[in-house]
């Protein structure tokens, strides 16, 4: 039952940012549309930021599908583009509101977890210290989610699958090569 509760306190809130930005939506609000008290909200999450956390959590886990190896990157990654697409009202409606960084913090944790296991499987076979494969996933990471942050402020306009292709071809064997960079081997 406690999960069918924090589907529903999401799906509200979801609909809510469908139609307004975060820092106009109240916890009343979302009751509300939920047919739930406040108590109940209370018993769940502790305000509307863990909400948000709990549900982009689980709608970009669901996006990205797993998709955390180096054969695989480029489609979890326009996953998450696609998902972002898919909810441009209610993405917007984060970004564009007080409480921004709610969504940046979300996509640089989710883009992290998606490069650090690229980055782990191109140094299997190499000596590489763990705060040098940090700092390369850090990297990218921030380079990844600048685009996509830049693409939610200009609107969504332009095709992911074209941002894919270009990413796809600047970076292919990019990271092997710093990989390679920092091995302690040598």
């Amino acid at each position: 039952m406690s999960q069918t509760t924090k589907r529903a306190l999401a799906a509200s809130l979801e609909k809510l940012l469908a139609k307004k930005p975060l820092d106009k939506i109240t916890v009343i609000d979302i009751v509300e549309d939920c047919e739930v008290n406040r108590q109940t909200f209370y018993y769940h999450f502790r305000d509307i930021y863990d909400l948000l956390e709990w549900t982009l959590l689980n709608e970009t886990s669901k996006a990205l599908g797993g998709k955390k190896t180096y054969a695989t990157w480029q489609e979890g990654f326009l996953n998450i583009f696609e998902w972002v697409q898919k909810n441009k009202a209610m993405v917007s409606n984060i970004y564009h509101s007080v409480s921004r960084e709610h969504i940046e913090r979300h996509l640089y944790e989710i883009t992290y977890d998606l490069l650090i296991g690229v980055v782990e499987e191109q140094a299997q076979d190499l000596s590489v210290r763990a705060e040098d494969k940090k700092f390369i996933a850090d990297f990218y990471k921030y380079a990844f989610v600048g685009l996509m942050l830049d693409w939610i402020r200009k609107g969504m306009k332009e095709d992911p699958n074209v941002i894919m292709r270009d990413l796809s071809l600047l970076l292919q064997g990019n990271m092997r090569a710093a990989l390679e960079r920092y091995r302690t081997d040598q």
